[in-house]
């Protein structure tokens, strides 16, 4: 065998091999880069790589449509028969496997059950649950995987953040707040009641409305829990996705319907070079049952 040639070989790697599969399935360039969680130009530049350490060309970019060449077309079969054998090693191992999904109150449903149990039944690995107040400083500190995020939200350099759907919102009080008298708010009137607001991980605050009206009087609190007593003692009133009246049964609070509300966004925020193929795996579950919200 040619030293030089064997030389070459040893440079291709399993994401040369994955790239390659990927973008000859799809054939196209921009539909591969989604499916691998990269960028469109980093995929170009690991197929040309690919390509220049095998000194062959294996797809044709002259057309409208990427196709392989023949050299590619025989290429491939070997391609994904190694990249098979590799999915079945891993499957053998995969049940020890976990996705760490973090949340900071109520997941959504019954989106969540839908989307795990499509994942761990077609996987074979495990999602891990985890509450915690700040699932974006979890993400950052790489305690988390991906994150289930509501309301708008900067998102941390680096990551990537996924739209599933949007939450009607509702207005909720005390039992023994005024509010209990309306048969609705409106969301222009909130400004005229003390707002208690979760500042951490909360979906409303001051920042949802316009400056000249926003609510003039504030209560802060720093997670759900303390969001939720703080309503309940009638500190003040809160707004909230509605998903939080059929999953919140405090005997203390009472909720309204609230008129001409934007809705609350859910996403999904992760760092691509975090378990790969787990979350693009984790996102084929996610985003359709998304769609049946």
């Amino acid at each position: 065998m040619d030293a030089g040639k064997g030389a070459k070989s040893m440079e291709v790697e399993l994401r040369h091999l994955r790239a390659f599969a990927s973008v000859a399935r799809h054939r196209s360039f921009s539909r591969a880069a989604e499916e691998l969680l990269i960028t469109q130009p980093a995929l170009s530049r690991t197929v040309a790589q690919l390509e220049g350490n095998l000194s062959v060309r294996l797809l044709d970019r002259s057309s409208r449509h990427v196709e392989l060449t023949d050299t590619g077309a025989e290429f491939l079969l070997h391609a994904e028969r190694v990249l098979a054998t590799l999915d079945e090693a891993l499957a053998v191992v995969s049940h020890r496997i976990t996705l760490r999904l973090g949340f900071s109150w109520l997941l959504p449903d019954p989106w969540t059950q839908q989307t795990v149990s499509l994942f761990e039944e077609t996987t074979g690995a495990t999602v891990a649950l985890t509450r915690t107040d700040d699932p974006l400083q979890a993400l950052r500190q790489r305690t988390l995987d991906i994150a289930v995020i509501r309301g708008e939200f900067d998102t941390p350099r680096g990551a990537r953040a996924v739209h599933l759907f949007d939450e009607p919102r509702i207005a909720v009080c005390s039992e023994h707040s005024d509010l209990t008298r309306f048969d609705h708010l409106d969301w222009t009137d909130v400004q005229h009641w003390t707002l208690v607001v979760n500042t951490v991980s909360g979906t409303t605050g001051p920042w949802s409305w316009p400056v000249d009206q926003r609510p003039e009087r504030i209560i802060e609190t720093a997670n759900y829990d303390e969001w939720l007593e703080t309503v309940a003692a009638n500190r003040g009133i809160g707004v909230v996705p509605e998903v939080a009246q059929r999953r919140s049964p405090h005997p203390a609070l009472r909720f309204v319907p609230l008129a001409d509300a934007p809705a609350s966004p859910v996403s999904l925020v992760y760092f691509p070079d975090a378990q790969r193929t787990l979350i693009r795996r984790f996102l084929e579950a996610a985003v359709p049952a998304a769609t049946r919200q």
